[in-house]
């Protein structure tokens, strides 16, 4: 892949209004939403991140990375219930947030990028889990650090969540793709990602290495396929602060009527979160 062929999102994320981002992450399959996090808060994070011991992928010693830091404590921890991303999943949901994971990553100097592929997969996967299988999920990538077109920079093709075809197939991974977009961002911005839609990113070519912390969150209606996914125990939710423990719903929840009938008592007439006219909202 050139890259200096690849198109570049670098619009300014902050003229978007909110039915505009649910646009974005509906139909486009992600957005970004800018200057979430202060220079202080990022200091803060930086810091912490930076006593973490990491390993490295199978593909490259380059990418290190940290599952389950939802416990580490601290700022890291508290960053699940950063209040400008919760209530924009709250009012994206119109549900519960269930949290579902959370990992820390370093791409170095020297990363080859990470090959195209989904989060989503209907049916689970050894690397996701039953996670996957979820219907609807959005991953929140925090940049602690400015995300560049030489320091790996996250990688996505539009709308390809929307696909009908065998290419579409979620369990599919791709080296690269001809209309793969490559969207920048700085430090303190985060890309919020549908998780069905293919994305990566590119290799890092810089001369720093860019951090980021991944949190996944859904709404509880949209469980997994299987209720096989692992719980919270109950010495791990003892330790989160306050603001944190609303979000650590069992993640098996899911809301469903199997045995639902054509026509149900006490039918709605009305549902604003379909509308059609819910990204001209502000």
């Amino acid at each position: 892949m050139n890259m200096n062929k690849v198109k570049v999102d670098d619009r300014d994320w902050s003229e978007l209004s909110f039915g505009q981002h649910v646009y974005q992450l509906e139909v486009e399959g992600y957005t970004v939403i800018p200057d979430l996090l202060t220079a202080e808060h990022l200091d803060c994070l930086r810091a912490q991140t930076a006593q973490l011991n990491t390993i490295a992928v199978d593909y490259s010693d380059k990418q290190q990375v940290r599952p389950k830091v939802q416990f580490a404590g601290g700022p890291v921890t508290e960053l699940i219930a950063h209040p400008p991303t919760t209530r924009f999943l709250e009012r994206l949901f119109g549900d519960d947030i269930v949290f579902m994971s959370y990992a820390y990553a370093r791409s170095e100097p020297g990363h080859p990028g990470i090959s195209i592929h989904t989060d989503g997969q209907p049916y689970g996967s050894k690397i996701f889990g039953y996670e996957g299988s979820c219907p609807c999920m959005v991953r929140v990538l925090y940049y602690l650090q400015d995300l560049t077109e030489e320091v790996s920079p996250f990688r996505v093709i539009p709308r390809s969540h929307l696909g009908m075809h065998a290419h579409a197939n979620p369990y599919v991974r791709y080296e690269s793709h001809p209309e793969e977009v490559m969207v920048t961002a700085a430090a303190g911005s985060a890309v919020l990602l549908n998780h069905r839609v293919f994305h990566g990113n590119f290799p890092n070519v810089g001369d720093y290495a860019r951090e980021l912390l991944a949190i996944a969150y859904r709404p509880a209606w949209a469980g997994p396929v299987a209720e096989e996914v692992e719980q919270w125990q109950p010495e791990e939710l003892a330790k989160l602060p306050p603001e944190v423990k609303p979000f650590f719903i069992d993640r098996n929840t899911r809301k469903w009527d199997f045995g639902g009938g054509n026509k149900p008592a006490n039918m709605a007439s009305e549902a604003p979160g379909i509308n059609p006219s819910r990204w001209d909202l502000v």
